[in-house]
């Protein structure tokens, strides 16, 4: 049975909500819902209406956040050329990875561990899409499968949050190199 239909004002308070979570978390993991309903211009009644807790509501950050990255493979290459698709999907990985560390450091466990299992298969699938792209065209490695590389990009939620921007791009870009077909292997 699908949800009923939300009034287009209530749908714009909800991702207002949602964008101001967003936003929330990329500046700290202490995030406090009265603050948010504050960021999103709407009052603590909208916020508990659209998500009854913070884990509510942070769960539907990450989702979105997901389900964004996922449409962003076949969007990207649609536009642009396959590495140049997979580079830009990688940055947004890593804002993807910035609010994926507010979120898991902010729910328990149990509520975490759910959301990252059932995102990492469309994740893991949207990788796939560009990596394959990129074979097919030339221009990426064919020995490397989106698992792999997911196991490398996971090391970037070890970073600390004070290294984060002058670290996680370089390292996604080493990530990247790694990955392009040399002219030797052609």
């Amino acid at each position: 049975m699908n949800a009923p239909a939300r009034r287009p004002d209530a749908e714009r308070n909800r991702n207002r909500i949602v964008e101001a979570a967003r936003a929330a978390l990329a500046e700290s993991h202490h995030v406090h819902l009265n603050e948010i309903a504050k960021r999103a211009g709407v009052g603590q009644g909208t916020l508990y209406r659209n998500f009854p807790n913070r884990e509510a509501l942070l769960a539907e950050v990450y989702r979105r956040d997901v389900e964004e990255l996922v449409a962003a493979a076949s969007t990207l290459l649609a536009e642009h050329e396959p590495v140049d698709a997979l580079r830009h999907w990688l940055d947004r990985v890593i804002d993807y990875a910035e609010i994926k560390r507010g979120v898991l450091a902010a729910l328990q466990p149990a509520a975490w561990q759910d959301l990252v299992a059932h995102s990492q298969n469309p994740i893991e699938g949207a990788l796939a899409h560009l990596l394959d792209a990129g074979k097919a065209a030339g221009s990426l490695r064919t020995d490397v499968d989106a698992h792999g590389v997911l196991l490398l990009i996971a090391y970037l939620g070890r970073l600390d949050r004070d290294t984060w921007d002058s670290t996680a791009r370089p390292l996604m870009n080493v990530i990247l190199d790694g990955l392009r077909r040399r002219e030797a292997e052609r």
